[in-house]
This record gives structure tokens, sequence and C-alpha cells, in this order.
């Protein structure tokens, strides 16, 4: 379902062209609400089960007010003139098991405010149900497609929506985190939110709960204020996916699966091939498994970079995170 809408009031437009501070004073039904014109989208993977939401506007720290969700339990973006309180309490109706439209009825039902809300929810299953109030401010469009949905408001044109649906549905087999990036870089190529760029945020979290919520957010990034946050929110992606490619490699290393370590090695350093630390790491796992003819030279290499590192062996075979004996060690620091 698609919805378009380009209509906003004269009394709204007028507080608006005074100042934030004064729309908030002069419409009690919004109370202390932030201002979010953004664009956003809320999707699940069909193949993992996982679910996401990623969201980018002009406005400071947009991730800590739109973008909502639990494992094993749904999520939420909730923007334009925001009721943050959609965010939780529309957890809560999903953990209850509501589905998504229903808790989106409900949270709609409750508002004085909802015809300048503009919401998006999706439940475990799959199910979205979205909505945009007659006044979010033009352009100002939703598009729900299957596990998926996008909403944008304040938009440069009406073709925000149909590029974040273009770009979501044809990365299909990526993982859903990069798809979500990819609908915002969509959705900016298209125009963006008129007024220009300056946070993002993108959130995913497991299918189900296992109890342990701190291992539970398998991805959250979010860039406060930056003059490109999209291109910074890619950046910090790449630096996580490295980042997990090392912990693979640490975890295939401790069980002794060596060709795997190293496949998961050689991926996080060819998304990071400057940064020093990973190639240490990496040599320490070869070190450990007795593979010191392969360590020895990218140990040297990382020491001509950045020499702190030599000085770190001795601090690291201390606590056995390098299990080398002292003639290897005596190699190693006269390098």
């Amino acid at each position: 379902m698609r919805v378009c809408q380009r209509f906003f009031p004269l009394y709204l437009l007028v507080s608006y062209s005074l100042s934030p501070t004064t729309l908030v004073l002069g419409q009690s039904a919004f109370g202390a609400e932030p201002l979010a014109h953004t664009f956003s989208i809320v999707a699940r993977d069909q193949q993992t089960g996982e679910m996401g939401v990623a969201v980018q506007s002009h406005w400071f720290s947009v991730g800590t007010v739109v973008s909502w969700g639990e494992a094993g339990v749904g999520v939420v973006a909730t923007q334009s003139f925001v009721n943050k309180s959609f965010g939780p309490r529309g957890l809560a109706m999903l953990k209850s098991g509501m589905p998504a439209a229903v808790v989106l009825d409900s949270l709609l039902s409750e508002d004085p405010g909802r015809e300048v809300r503009q919401v998006a929810s999706l439940d475990v299953p799959g199910n979205v149900a979205s909505f945009t109030g007659d006044n979010c401010i033009q352009d100002a469009c939703h598009t729900e497609g299957h596990q998926f949905s996008v909403q944008s408001n304040m938009m440069l044109g009406p073709e925000v929506c149909n590029s974040m649906q273009r770009a979501y549905e044809s990365s299909v087999g990526k993982p859903l985190a990069e798809r979500l990036l990819l609908a915002l870089e969509g959705a900016q190529a298209a125009g963006g939110d008129y007024r220009g760029q300056q946070s993002a945020a993108v959130l995913v979290v497991a299918p189900k709960s296992e109890g342990k919520p701190w291992d539970e957010r398998l991805v959250d990034l979010r860039v406060d204020d930056s003059p490109q946050p999209i291109a910074e929110l890619r950046r910090l992606y790449t630096v996580h996916t490295a980042y997990e490619y090392m912990n693979k490699g640490d975890y295939y290393m401790e069980v002794q699966e060596m060709d795997k370590a190293r496949a998961a090695y050689s991926q996080a350093m060819a998304l990071l091939p400057d940064r020093a630390e990973l190639q240490f790491w990496t040599a320490v796992g070869l070190a450990n498994a007795g593979r010191m003819e392969e360590a020895i030279p990218m140990f040297q290499r990382i020491f001509e970079e950045e020499r702190v590192w030599q000085a770190t062996l001795p601090r690291i075979v201390k606590v056995g995170l390098l299990t080398v004996d002292t003639a290897d060690l005596d190699r190693l620091m006269k390098l």
C-alpha cells in the first residue's frame, strides 16, 4: 500500500515558521515532542528472521528518537512530530502478542496529535502496519511491501519512498543491515530530506530472544551529528563487519579450525586493510597455532608500521593470550 500526503494546513505552517520551540508551546497536543522529519524503513529478513529499522534525518541524534526494536518482539519507527512513547509502548504491545496492525491502531486511537504522526510497526511474523497523518509535511509517503515498510515526510519530492523500496527489494540475499543501508542510500539519491542530512542510525535485532538482551542487538550503529551521516554509517558498518569476522576467526582458532580461521581473518583484513590491530591479532592467532613462519613476516610488517604492537607481545604472553615459548618470543622481539 502506498500513501502520499502533500497537504499541510496553514495554522501549522505558521507555527512551524516561527521556531520548533514556538510550535511545541503553541500546539499543546504535541507536548514537548521532538521534530524528526525524516525517512526510514522497517523490515524483516525472510531467511534469518532478523528484524531491523534504519533512519536518516536533518535532526540531531535521530536514532535515539525514531528507531525502536527488541529481539523476538519486533521493531517500530516513530517520526514526523514524534510521539516517542510509540516506541516502548508499541514494543510492549507486540511483546504481548498483538499483531502490528492492532498495535498501530491502538497507539493512534489514544493520540490527539495523530494527524502529525508518521509511524510504522513490524512484528515477528513479518506483518507490517504504517500510518501517515494528514498533516505531515509534504512530501509525505509510506509504502508497505512484503515484510517491510518505507516511510518519509518533509522530503524534496515524491520519489523517496519509491527509491527506498527499489533499493530494498533489489538487494535480496544480502544481510539485513546492508539492505537497510541501501534503502537509506536510495532515499538520499532521490533527494531525501530537503533540508539536508544530519544524523542516521541502523538497528537489527535477533528473531527470537534467548534471555540475553546484551547479545540480541546484532547491529546497533548511530551517527548523531555529521554533514554526511549515511556515508559515515556505511563506514561504521564496514568496521562492524570486519570486527565480526575477527570474532569468528578467534572462535575458529580456539576450536582448531584453522582454514576457517584464516578465511575469517582474511575477510576482516580485506575490509580494513590499513588497520594494524586486525593484522596483529591475526598474526597472534597464527603464532598460537604453531605457524610461526607465517606469523613472523606479518609481525614484521606490523612493527614497521606501529612499533607499539611489539611492546604488547610480552604483556599478552604474561596473560596467556600469546602462547609461544621463550625462544619464539625472543625472535619476535628482535624483529
